[in-house]
C-alpha cells in the first residue's frame, strides 16, 4: 500500500536481475497496482522467468490470474492462513491446492499461485473475523485501563 509497509528490499534486489516497487498510494516507486506494472513489463517484451507474489490474498489471487493469462508464466505464492498448532494437525490452515488439500504450516507456505483457490482460502480467512475484532477490542480495553 505505502513505502511504510515495504520490507526486504535490498535481499530482493541481490535475488532479482530486475525488481520493480509500486505502492497504491505513489509513495515509493510507481503508483498503482502490482498487476498494472506486471502487465506492463510483460508487454513490453521483457522475459519473466518467475514472478513471486507475497502480500495480502487478493492481490496474490490476481497476480496468479494475470500470470496465467500472460502465458502460464510461473508463479509462486507465500500464503498466511490462520495456523494454530503449527504441524498440520489442528486444519486451521487447509488451503485447496490443485484439487488436493494442503496445509499451509507444513507443506507450505509457498505454492503454485495457479492452482491454489483462493475463493476458498479468503472464506476461511473471514470465518473469524468477528473474533479477532473482539479480541483487538478486548486488548485495547486492557490496555487503557493499565
Amino acid at each position: 500500500r505505502d513505502k511504510s509497509l515495504l520490507i526486504m528490499e535490498d535481499e530482493m534486489r541481490l535475488a532479482c536481475n530486475e525488481i520493480k516497487i509500486v505502492t497504491d498510494n505513489g509513495s515509493y516507486g510507481e503508483k498503482g497496482f502490482v498487476t498494472d506494472a506486471l502487465k506492463k513489463m510483460v508487454e513490453s517484451g521483457m522475459k519473466v522467468d518467475l514472478v513471486v507474489a507475497i502480500g495480502p490474498p487478493i492481490m496474490m489471487k490476481m497476480v496468479s490470474k494475470l500470470t496465467k493469462e500472460l502465458g502460464n508464466i510461473p508463479t509462486l505464492v507465500s500464503l498466511n492462513t490462520i495456523m494454530i498448532d503449527g504441524t498440520g494437525m489442528c486444519g486451521g490452515c487447509r488451503v485447496t491446492v490443485g484439487g488436493k488439500t494442503k496445509f499451509v504450516c507444513v507443506d507450505g507456505p509457498e505454492f503454485d499461485g495457479h492452482q491454489v483457490d483462493f475463493d476458498e482460502m479468503t472464506r476461511r480467512l473471514s470465518m473469524y473475523r468477528s473474533y479477532e475484532k473482539e479480541s483487538m477490542e478486548n486488548f485495547e480495553h486492557t490496555c487503557k485501563i493499565r
